[in-house]
C-alpha cells in the first residue's frame, strides 16, 4: 500500500488528486495481478513512461521504488476496470491512476493497442 509520507523524497511532490487516484487504485478488485500503479503517465511509441508505486518487484537497485520514473515494455493491449486503464505489456500488468496533464490522455489515444481496442469494439 503507497506510503504518502515517502512519495515526496523520491520525486517532484504530487497533488493531491494524484495521491488520491493512486489510493482509489490500489483499492479496485481487478481481475488480474496488478504488478504497479502509474502516476502522470504519457505515452511514447508503445511503451507509457510514468511514476510508479507500489511495483510487486523493486529490483536489484531498486529502480521500481515508489515514485521512481519507469519506461514500460512494450504495450500489448489494454482494457478498461472499473474507472481505470490496465496496460498488459509481456510481464506485467500495471494501472494508470492518472495520466499527465494536457500530453497524457492524447498521447494514450494515439497508442497501438488502444486503437486495436477501439476497432474490435466497433
Amino acid at each position: 500500500m503507497l506510503d504518502t509520507r515517502d512519495a515526496g523524497h523520491h520525486c517532484r511532490r504530487l497533488t493531491d488528486f494524484q495521491l488520491k487516484r493512486i489510493i482509489y487504485a490500489q483499492d479496485w478488485p481487478y481481475d488480474s495481478s496488478i504488478t504497479g500503479y502509474l502516476s502522470d503517465a504519457l505515452f511514447v511509441g508503445n511503451t507509457c513512461i510514468a511514476i510508479v508505486f507500489d511495483h510487486s518487484r523493486k529490483g536489484p537497485r531498486e529502480q521500481f521504488k515508489d515514485g521512481h520514473m519507469i519506461r514500460t515494455s512494450h504495450i500489448l493491449s489494454v482494457h478498461k476496470e472499473g474507472r481505470f486503464w490496465v496496460l498488459t505489456t509481456l510481464n506485467s500488468l500495471y494501472v494508470v491512476a492518472s495520466f499527465k496533464r494536457q500530453l497524457g490522455r492524447r498521447t494514450f489515444k494515439k497508442l497501438d493497442a488502444f486503437e486495436r481496442l477501439k476497432t474490435c469494439v466497433e
